[in-house]
C-alpha cells in the first residue's frame, strides 16, 4: 500500500444511529452505529483523528434549503402531523420520507458532520474527511425525496467552494444523485458525475446520459446510466477510465465522493452485484488521485453489508490492512454464519451490461468530456451566494469536539 498514509479525519455523532424511520422502512440509521462499532473494534480510530461534530444550525441548513421547508421540518412531529396536512404533500413528506421522532435533529446531526468535514478540508488540517452518516443526495431545495430531507452534500460543497475553484462530485450509489446534480446544474464550479442504474422506472427516474447541465453548467453534469446486475469487472471497466477523463479535462482541486452501499450485491433495494472489494476499489482509485477528499455515505439497505463495506473503505482511506475475519463486536450475530469482512457474492440478477455496452458508454463520456476543452479559467461563473458568507463558525474549541472513543 505505497503512498497510502494520509491525514484522515473521521466524524461520528453517537446519537445519529438512534433514530428510526418507522417499522418496515428500509432506511435504518442503526447501520451507522454498527459501522462505528466495527471501526472501533478493528482499532481504526488509532489511525485517524476522530471528531464528535457540532449539530448544524438552521442558518447552516438554509444556505441551500428554503426557509419555509426547514421551518416545517423543525415543527412537524408524529404527534402534530394532522395539523400539517397541506404542508406534507407540498414538501413531499409522508410516505418514502415519513415524519418520525427527532426527524429534524437527525438531519441537523448528519449535516453538521458533513459541514465540519468540509471546514477541516478547507483549513488543510486533513487530507481526507469521512462522514458515513452523510451523503443524502436526493433532497431538493424545498422538498424531501428518497429517504432524504436535508442535502448535506450540497451544503458541504457550498462550504468547499469558498476555498476551491473547481469541485468534482462523484456518486456510486445505485440511485442517481439527482438532488446534487439539480443544485449545481447551471454552474461550472462543480462537476457532478453519477454512476447509477437507469431505466425500468428505477428511482428517481432521472440520470439519462443526455442530462449534461445548462447555461454556464452545460457539459458539467456527467451521467453514466447502467443496467441491472453490474459486477466488479464491469464497474471498474467504466469507473476508472471515466474518472481519469474527468480529472484530465476538468482538473478539480477537491473531490466529494458519495459511497452509497446499495450498489452492493444482495442489497434490499438494489439490483447490482458488486462485492465489497469492488465497491472499495472505486474509493481507493479516488483516494489515489491525491486530491483533498470528502467521503460520505448514502443509500444501503442491508445493514450487515453496509457496515462491512464502510468499515473496509475506512481502512482503505486510513491505509490499514484488516483481518478478513470480523473482530468481536456487540453486533456479531448480524454477521453469521461466516463472520467475514468479505462475504461471498451471490448475484441475484444476470448482468445486463455487456462489454460492448460499457465500451460505448466510455466512448460517449469521453466525447462529452472533450466539450470541457480544458480546466475552466479562474473567471468562472459566480459562487452561489450562500457560499460567500462568513467562514462556518468553529469557535468552540477542537478539544470540546474531539470524540471520546
Amino acid at each position: 500500500m505505497a503512498n497510502s498514509k494520509k491525514k484522515v479525519a473521521y466524524f461520528y455523532d453517537p446519537e445519529v444511529g438512534n433514530y428510526h424511520y418507522g417499522p418496515g422502512h428500509p432506511m435504518k440509521p442503526h447501520r451507522l452505529a454498527v459501522t462505528h462499532s466495527l471501526v472501533l473494534n478493528y482499532s481504526l480510530q488509532k489511525h485517524m483523528s476522530v471528531f464528535k461534530p457540532p449539530v448544524a444550525t438552521a442558518q447552516d441548513i438554509t444556505r441551500f434549503h428554503n426557509e419555509e421547508y426547514i421551518d416545517f421540518l423543525q415543527k412537524v412531529t408524529p404527534h402534530n402531523i394532522q395539523t400539517f396536512s397541506k404542508s406534507l404533500s407540498h414538501f413531499n413528506v409522508g410516505n418514502d420520507c415519513p415524519v418520525f421522532d427527532g426527524l429534524y435533529d437527525f438531519c441537523a446531526r448528519y449535516t453538521g458532520a458533513s459541514l465540519q468535514a468540509a471546514s477541516k478540508l478547507n483549513s488543510g488540517s486533513c487530507d481526507i474527511a469521512v462522514n458515513w452518516a452523510g451523503g443524502l443526495h436526493h433532497a431538493k431545495k424545498s422538498e424531501a425525496s428518497g429517504f432524504c430531507y436535508v442535502n448535506d452534500i450540497v451544503i458541504a460543497i457550498l462550504e468547499l467552494l469558498k476555498h476551491n475553484q473547481r469541485i468534482l462530485y462523484i456518486d456510486i450509489d445505485i440511485h442517481h444523485g439527482d438532488g446534487v446534480q439539480e443544485a449545481f446544474y447551471m454552474t461550472d464550479r462543480v462537476m457532478t458525475v453519477s454512476f447509477h442504474k437507469y431505466g425500468q422506472n428505477f428511482f428517481p427516474g432521472t440520470g439519462d446520459m443526455y442530462e449534461i447541465g445548462a447555461g454556464p453548467g452545460r457539459y458539467y453534469s456527467i451521467n453514466v446510466p447502467l443496467k441491472e446486475g453490474m459486477d466488479d469487472l464491469g464497474y471498474s471497466m467504466i469507473f476508472c477510465p471515466v474518472i481519469q477523463d474527468v480529472i484530465q479535462f476538468y482538473q478539480p482541486s477537491c473531490v466529494v465522493l458519495q459511497c452509497g452501499a446499495d450498489s452492493l450485491a444482495s442489497d434490499r433495494l438494489g439490483t447490482f452485484s458488486l462485492s465489497i472489494k469492488g465497491h472499495g476499489k472505486c474509493v481507493e482509485f479516488v483516494k489515489d488521485l491525491n486530491l483533498p477528499l470528502l467521503v460520505l455515505g448514502g443509500g444501503g439497505y442491508t445493514v450487515r453489508n453496509v457496515s462491512r463495506c464502510w468499515t473496509y473503505e475506512t481502512s482503505l482511506l486510513a491505509g490499514v490492512e484488516l483481518s478478513p475475519t470480523l473482530p468481536y463486536n456487540e453486533y456479531l450475530e448480524y454477521f453469521g454464519p461466516d463472520f467475514s469482512l468479505h462475504p461471498e457474492v451471490q448475484p441475484r440478477h444476470e448482468n445486463a451490461n455487456s462489454p460492448s455496452y460499457l465500451a460505448g458508454l466510455v466512448e460517449q463520456m469521453h466525447s462529452l468530456l472533450k466539450m470541457v476543452a480544458h480546466a475552466p479559467s479562474v473567471q468562472m461563473s459566480d459562487v452561489p451566494t450562500a457560499a460567500v458568507e462568513e467562514e462556518w463558525d468553529e469557535e468552540i474549541s477542537e478539544k470540546e469536539h474531539e470524540a471520546e472513543f
